[in-house]
């Protein structure tokens, strides 16, 4: 058994004082089912968590990477998070989601109240744990 931690590269995006969310599949077995979380995904075995995260943006909504910046580090028992931020440069209608149930654009509100509605899901969602966290912290800077 692999006894290394599991680690994601994901991106805090962001337009206009709101921040480009991925609403997770509801299945329940995968990580924070049917909560909002960022878009990103798993390093490759060898990858750098940069290059890992331009090629998960691109698999997920068809979005090629501006300059981005690293924002920090977070780590669960499980998952060791690599956290960069970057603008979003196209509207919401030039991406297309292949990856998840729904995505939309939350606001700092959103975010202090820890979910938001997706007309997908017709409900309210909340956000993942981890990242309510990261995103309480970033709109706090």
């Amino acid at each position: 058994m692999n006894n290394q931690i599991e680690q994601v590269a994901i991106a805090i995006l962001y337009q206009d004082n709101k921040f480009l969310m991925q609403l997770r599949d509801n299945f329940p077995h995968i990580a924070h089912p049917g909560c909002w979380g960022l878009f990103g995904g798993h390093l490759e075995p060898g990858e750098a968590p940069e290059i890992a995260l331009q090629r998960e943006i691109l698999e997920e909504i068809g979005y090629e990477l501006p300059s981005f910046s690293k924002f920090g580090v977070y780590s669960n028992v499980k998952v060791l998070h690599h956290v960069f931020h970057a603008p979003l440069l196209v509207a919401l209608d030039q991406l297309v989601l292949n990856e998840g149930w729904d995505m939309g654009f939350l606001t700092p509100e959103d975010i202090r109240q820890g979910g938001c509605y997706s007309a997908i899901a017709g409900e309210i969602r909340p956000l993942g744990d981890i990242t309510h966290q990261i995103m309480l912290d970033f709109i706090s800077n």
